[in-house]
C-alpha cells in the first residue's frame, strides 16, 4: 500500500533528525520518556480508583469527584492532539522536560489545595501536562531507533495500553490502605525526577524553531481544543446526567461535534496542520485507528469488570483485587518483547498475530460471561492468563501496520492521530461501559423483581432479599457486558480480512 503523502498538501519542512548513534545513551533517554508516560497514565488510573477515599478525605461529594476525573481526562486528550507540533517547534527534549516538570509540580500541589475549586484547577492543568507526554514516546521510537529494533521501541509504547492500566488498582490499594491518600498524587514525584534525568541525558537536543509560530494554525487550536474537551466531558458525565435528558450534555456533545467538524475542515487545507487528514486514505493507518479504538474498549472492560464485580458482590477493597490485575500486567514486561521478536520475523504476518491476540481476548470474555455470584478472586485467574499474550498481540501489530505505511516525515502526524484516538477511545470505553452497566442493571433488576412478585412461595420481607437481588443483577449485567465485549473482538477479527495489507518488518533478522 503506498502512502498518500505525495498528493497531500505540503507541510513546512521539518528539522532533520539530529545525528545520534544508537547505544546506551539513547536507550536511557527512551526509557526516561517511557517511565514518564507510564507514570502519567498511572496517575490518572490510581486517582480514579482511589476517588472514594480522596472524596472522603477532602469532604467532597460524588458529583464533585466526577468533575475531577472529567477535567483531567479532557485536557489530557486535547493535549495529546497538539503536543507533537509543540515538540517540533520547541525541540523534543526541551518540550518533554517542561511537560514532566509541570506534571510533577502540579502533582505535588494537588493534595495541598485549600479547597475543591483549587484542586479542580490543578487537576485540569495536570491533565494538560500529562497528556503531552505519550506522543513524545512514539515520536522518539519512530525517529531515533534503527529499523531492526524499532518494533521493540513500539513495544514500549504498547506498555501504556497493557501494562500501565493493570497497576492502577494495586497502587491505589497500597496508598489508601497503608500509607495515605495523598500518595495517590505524590507517587509520581520520584519516578518523574528519574525520568527527567534520563531524558536530559539521553535525548539529543534539536534546534528551537520559533519561526514556525509565523505559520501557527490558530484557527485549528481554537476549534480543536474546545471540541475535544467538550466531547470528553460530555461522554464522561453523560451517564451520570442521563445523556440527552440533560441540557448540559446536549450542549457539550452537539457543540463538540460541530466544532470538531469545523476543525477537520480547517485541517484539510492548512499548510502546517495539527492533523494531516489525507493520511486517513492509507488503509493500514485507518484500520489501525479503528481497531485500536475497539481493542481499548475491550481492554478497559476486562480490567474494570472483575474489580467492579468483586467490590459489589464480594465486598473486596482495591488491595484485595490487586492480584488479578497484576497477574495480567506484570508478565507484559516479558510478553511484549517476545511479541515484538515474533512480529520482527519476516515470515510472520503481523495480521495473523493480531487475529490470534483478539481470539484470546474473545475466549477470555466468553469465559467471563459464565460468571456467577459464587465466583471469588481465584476464579478470574484463568481469564487473566489468556490476556498475558492476548493484550500485546492485539496492540503491537496495530502499531506495526500503521507506522510501516507512513514516511518518517509524517511521524508527528501519526503520533497525533494515534494518541488522540487512544485517549478518546479510553474515554468512550468508560462512557459505554457505564451506560451498558446501568441499562443492564435496570433491566435485570426489573426482571428479577417481576419474577419475585409472581412467585407465591417467596417471602418478600425475607432479610437480605434486596441485597441478593442486587448482587444477582450485578452478576447478570457483568455477564452481558463480557458477551458484548466478545462480540466487539469478533467484529475486529472479521475486519482483518477486509482492510489491512501485508506489512513486513523494517529490517527483519535473518
Amino acid at each position: 500500500m503506498t502512502s498518500l503523502t505525495a498528493t497531500a498538501p505540503l507541510a513546512a519542512p521539518m528539522a532533520a533528525p539530529a545525528p545520534m548513534v544508537f547505544g546506551p545513551r539513547l536507550i536511557i533517554g527512551l526509557v526516561g520518556v517511557l517511565l514518564a508516560v507510564l507514570v502519567a497514565g498511572l496517575n490518572e488510573m490510581v486517582t480514579k480508583v482511589a476517588l472514594a477515599d480522596i472524596r472522603g478525605a477532602l469532604a467532597i461529594g460524588y458529583d464533585e469527584g466526577t468533575w475531577l476525573v472529567a477535567s483531567y481526562a479532557a485536557t489530557s486528550v486535547a493535549a495529546a492532539a497538539f503536543a507533537p507540533w509543540c515538540a517540533v517547534t520547541l525541540s523534543l527534549r526541551r518540550f518533554t522536560l517542561w511537560a514532566i516538570s509541570a506534571f510533577t509540580l502540579l502533582g505535588v500541589l494537588c493534595p495541598l489545595a485549600p479547597n475543591y475549586e483549587s484542586l479542580l484547577v490543578l487537576r485540569t492543568l495536570q491533565g494538560l501536562a500529562g497528556g503531552a507526554l505519550p506522543p513524545m514516546l512514539m515520536t522518539v521510537a519512530l525517529r531515533f531507533l534503527p529499523a531492526n529494533v524499532k518494533l521493540y521501541g513500539l513495544a514500549g509504547y504498547t506498555l501504556t495500553a497493557t501494562f500501565g492500566p493493570g497497576l492502577g488498582t494495586p497502587l491505589a490499594g497500597l496508598w489508601t490502605e497503608y500509607v495515605g491518600w495523598q500518595w495517590t498524587f505524590w507517587q509520581i514525584v520520584v519516578p518523574c525526577l528519574i525520568a527527567m534525568v534520563a531524558v536530559g541525558y539521553g535525548i539529543p537536543q534539536d534546534p528551537v524553531r520559533l519561526e514556525r509560530f509565523k505559520q501557527f494554525n490558530w484557527r485549528g487550536l481554537l476549534l480543536g481544543f474546545p471540541a475535544i474537551c467538550m466531547l470528553v466531558i460530555g461522554i464522561v458525565q453523560g451517564n451520570r446526567l442521563d445523556w440527552f435528558e440533560s441540557s448540559l450534555i446536549c450542549a457539550l456533545l452537539i457543540g463538540g461535534v460541530l466544532l470538531l467538524v469545523l476543525f477537520l475542515i480547517n485541517e484539510w487545507s492548512q499548510p502546517v496542520p495539527f492533523f494531516k487528514i489525507q493520511m486517513l486514505g492509507i488503509r493500514n493507518l485507518s484500520f489501525a485507528l479503528i481497531t485500536l479504538a475497539g481493542v481499548l474498549v475491550v481492554l478497559s472492560a476486562v480490567v474494570i469488570l472483575p474489580s467492579s464485580y468483586l467490590a459489589q458482590v464480594q465486598g473486596y477493597r482495591p488491595v484485595q483485587t490487586a492480584p488479578i490485575t497484576l497477574l495480567a500486567a506484570l508478565p507484559q514486561l516479558i510478553a511484549l518483547p517476545l511479541v515484538a521478536a515474533l512480529c520482527n520475523l519476516r515470515w510472520v504476518d503481523c495480521r495473523w498475530v493480531l487475529g490470534l491476540g483478539l481470539s484470546m481476548l474473545v475466549l477470555s470474555c466468553i469465559g467471563g460471561s459464565q460468571l456467577t455470584s459464587a465466583w471469588i478472586r481465584d476464579d478470574f485467574y484463568v481469564l487473566q492468563l489468556l490476556q498475558i499474550f492476548g493484550q500485546p498481540m492485539a496492540v503491537l501489530p496495530l502499531l506495526m501496520l500503521s507506522t510501516g505505511s507512513i514516511s518518517p516525515m509524517d511521524g508527528p502526524f501519526a503520533s497525533s492521530w494515534f494518541n488522540t484516538v487512544k485517549g478518546l477511545a479510553a474515554v468512550v470505553a468508560t462512557g459505554v461501559l457505564d451506560t451498558l452497566t446501568t441499562q443492564r442493571l435496570h433491566f435485570h433488576s426489573t426482571m428479577l423483581v417481576d419474577r419475585l412478585g409472581n412467585s407465591p412461595l417467596v417471602d418478600s420481607d425475607a432479610p437480605g432479599l434486596a441485597r441478593r437481588l442486587h448482587e444477582q443483577a450485578v452478576v447478570l449485567a457483568a455477564s452481558d457486558l463480557y458477551l458484548c465485549m466478545a462480540g466487539v473482538a469478533v467484529a475486529l477479527i472479521l475486519l482483518i480480512f477486509w482492510m489491512p495489507t501485508r506489512i513486513y518488518p523494517p529490517r527483519a533478522p535473518t
